[in-house]
């Protein structure tokens, strides 16, 4: 193999390897309750490069390389930025899109929902209410029985799990898991 092709593979597969910025913030294990959304100055320090881009700047993770797409334990997903309970493990689903899908938001929640049109096709943003967090977007492909799919990004997201609700102030959802 000559030195060029091995470059060329090295750098292929630093492209398709998950990304992590450790010096670029905190990691999504911190505890916040807002209610209302922080200075953009207090985004930039608290949040990871590509959690403050994603939520601030309506970009998008890489598929199948992201914290939650894969993850299938209890628990609910809060908006990163203030701690708005947002969706819960009980109804994601596996879209095969390499992002976290539910067919519902979390009951009682309210997702602020905008047209989109940004990368030539009609399609609809999702954002949290609270912290005006951009998560992902809404399709009419999902599941029964709403037939929705939002499609969400997980840096967008902190995932809390279903026997920490109590100690991180969600004990209100605890029922969403009683067996």
């Amino acid at each position: 193999m000559s030195r060029l092709s091995s470059f060329a593979l090295a750098v292929a597969f630093a492209a398709c390897a998950p990304h992590s910025d450790a010096s670029a913030g905190p990691t999504s294990s911190h505890v916040v309750h807002r209610t209302t959304r922080p200075s953009d100055d207090v985004l930039r320090k608290e949040l990871t490069h590509v959690q403050y881009e994603v939520t601030q700047h309506a970009d998008t993770e890489a598929p199948f390389h992201n914290e939650y797409f894969d993850n299938h334990a209890a628990g609910i997903y809060v908006d990163v930025v203030t701690g708005e309970p947002l969706f819960s493990s009980t109804e994601k689903f596996d879209s095969g899109t390499g992002w976290p899908s539910f067919w519902r938001p979390i009951l009682g929640t309210t997702l602020v929902e905008k047209h989109d049109a940004s990368v030539g096709m009609e399609r609809t943003e999702v954002r949290s209410k609270l912290g005006d967090s951009h998560l992902g977007h809404l399709f009419d492909d999902g599941p029964k029985p709403t037939g929705l799919r939002y499609c969400i990004n997980s840096a967008s997201l902190r995932f809390v799990p279903a026997d920490q609700l109590d100690a991180e102030g969600y004990g209100q959802f605890k029922t969403l898991f009683a067996k």
